[in-house]
């Protein structure tokens, strides 16, 4: 064999080795993130803020209902969900046994484009471009309201253009929420506004960070916004980070915390891809436990936003 046909034969057996990684090892090593941030007023005690997103659930993953029922052993003091939770018109009750006792803890929601619609073949090429030249695809339509309906009675609001005032324990939240962006669906003037003067905590939500909501939310007031979507761009590269954010954020917030101004932005990777690319690399599918302590807390010693691994019923505190 020449030298031309050795570094063929490499490269393919690299890539094949690659493929195998992304596709039956990364996108189910589910992981936990935790990140620490001080946005609380002075004298406040801490809150746990759980973050879930992007679940894509189909029926037969048992493997992320289990780990994600298994987060409540967290003992979250909120759970916000934002949305892409559904990848199959019969996800609904694999959703709801994902989120099981979660749900008997006080949480708030938004929905995303694959709440709404299913999944469909696309040229993964097209997430290349910019996100104002792709052309929506839409497959059927998916029962959103049921799981709406299913989240609502078991006590989680839905934010969705609504402002909503929360008490977590002793402490008064604001929460308000738009329709997905990434479906052009907000309608921020319908939740416009400072937050309440008697509330010691704002958060917005929005399942796609496009930069337009997040500068009304960060001219509003609001301590910190929280997002998913962007899958922390799927497939990173070493030294680079996300490809793509499949939207107008740009790649270095791919997922993670970052500042917007004056306020917190966190963007979940999430739980799920597309039964069409079912693949990740260097971007394990995530929850995110986040711990809001005071402002004046000194976090000197703190290792945010790390990867861990969880296994239900081990500690957590």
């Amino acid at each position: 064999m020449n030298k031309l046909g050795r570094i063929l034969l490499t490269g393919g057996a690299l890539g094949a080795a690659a493929v195998a990684y992304s596709a039956g090892y990364e996108r189910s090593r589910w992981t936990l993130r935790r990140a620490t941030l001080p946005i609380l007023p002075s004298g406040t005690p801490e809150v746990r803020v759980l973050h879930i997103s992007d679940l894509h659930m189909m029926p037969n993953q048992e493997s992320k209902q289990r780990w994600v029922a298994g987060l409540a052993e967290l003992e979250p003091d909120l759970v916000i969900n934002t949305g892409d939770n559904l990848a199959h018109p019969q996800a609904v009750p694999a959703a709801l046994r994902a989120f099981g006792d979660l749900l008997d803890v006080p949480g708030a929601f938004v929905f995303g484009s694959n709440d709404y619609y299913g999944p469909k073949p696309k040229n993964p090429a097209r997430y290349l471009l910019p996100a104002s030249k792709i052309k929506r695809v839409h497959g059927e339509p998916l029962p959103w309201r049921d799981l709406r309906a299913a989240l609502t009675e078991r006590g989680w609001q839905d934010a969705t253009h609504r402002r909503l005032e929360l008490e977590v324990g002793d402490l008064r939240v604001h929460v308000a929420g738009v329709d997905d962006p990434h479906l052009h669906l907000e309608q921020y003037d319908l939740i416009a506004g400072a937050p309440k003067e008697d509330a010691q905590l704002s958060i917005g939500l929005t399942h796609s960070p496009e930069p337009r909501v997040l500068d009304r939310f960060a001219e509003d007031g609001y301590d910190l916004v929280l997002a998913g979507h962007t899958h922390g761009g799927q497939l990173r590269l070493p030294g680079y980070g996300a490809l793509v954010t499949n939207c107008d954020l740009d790649r270095s917030r791919a997922r993670g915390v970052s500042d917007w101004g004056d306020m917190k932005l966190h963007v979940s990777a999430g739980l799920g891809t597309s039964p069409y690319a079912p693949v990740r690399f260097a971007c394990p599918p995530e929850a995110t436990l986040l711990s809001l302590v005071p402002r004046d807390v000194d976090l000197t010693s703190e290792n945010d936003s790390n990867e861990t691994p969880f296994e239900a019923g081990e500690s957590v505190r």
